[in-house]
């Protein structure tokens, strides 16, 4: 039996590597093309990678984290000096393992808007301090400039994330909850590659979107007010009001 095992092993490994050597060139090549892509980046272009960053981590912080230093670590997109440090396995596995927490934590009702509270500390420096990251330590203006850009586009994001959550959770089924953080993953996959491969159409979409993103939480700061007014009112905490 070993004989047929070994036999079978030796005509089974050519094709394995020439399955690799397939992949392998795949893989250089979407390489190749991210990082012409990068190249060709121009200032506009590293602007739309810093707001990008600054956005999505209001969403998904440890995706943003996860997913730059992935591709990096890949050749995919040639990260600056300055993001290198995304790259290093120990942060990986870091923002791999918290990524994974806040992936499930983040479609159970109740527990999402727990988990948006805790991490709002640290979402708004984090996407400041990413976005900034993008022109590195030696950018100067333009570092201080994608630094604040940074930091407010995550501010902006997660303030619509946490009180769009909120409304969510006034409803009792949990379906909503799954719908809304399946949205945001996906979204965030979706800001990072328009960046990258259209940063004029990336950044006509941010504009729009931080518009909306604005209008939709005072609309819903408004509702919640209200909410919580009507159960102050069932619970007899106050009077309600006379017609």
């Amino acid at each position: 039996m070993t004989e047929t095992l070994m036999q079978w092993w030796q005509q089974l490994l050519p094709y394995l590597q020439q399955a690799g050597v397939a992949m392998s060139g795949a893989g250089h090549a979407a390489g190749d093309v991210a990082g012409q892509a990068l190249g060709r980046m121009d200032m506009a272009g590293m602007l739309a990678l810093a707001g990008a960053l600054g956005w999505a981590s209001g969403f998904r912080l440890y995706a943003v984290v996860f997913i730059t230093g992935l591709i990096g670590l890949l050749g995919w997109v040639p990260l600056p000096e300055s993001m290198h440090m995304l790259q290093s396995p120990v942060v990986l596995a870091a923002s791999g393992f918290m990524l994974f927490m806040e992936f499930f934590a983040d479609k159970i009702p109740g527990l999402d808007s727990v988990w948006d509270l805790a991490n709002s500390v640290i979402r708004i420096p984090a996407g400041a301090a990413l976005a900034g990251s993008v022109f590195g330590a030696d950018g100067g203006t333009m570092t201080l400039v994608a630094t604040i850009l940074g930091g407010t586009l995550a501010a902006t994001s997660q303030a619509a994330k946490t009180t769009t959550r909120a409304a969510i959770n006034t409803s009792p089924e949990p379906f909503s909850n799954v719908a809304a953080s399946l949205f945001e993953d996906g979204l965030v996959v979706g800001i990072v590659w328009l960046a990258v491969n259209q940063p004029v159409i990336f950044g006509v979409v941010l504009l729009v979107a931080v518009v909306l993103m604005v209008l939709v939480t005072i609309l819903l700061v408004r509702f919640l007010r209200a909410a919580i007014r009507r159960l102050k009112t069932w619970f007899g905490a106050e009077p309600a009001p006379s017609p």
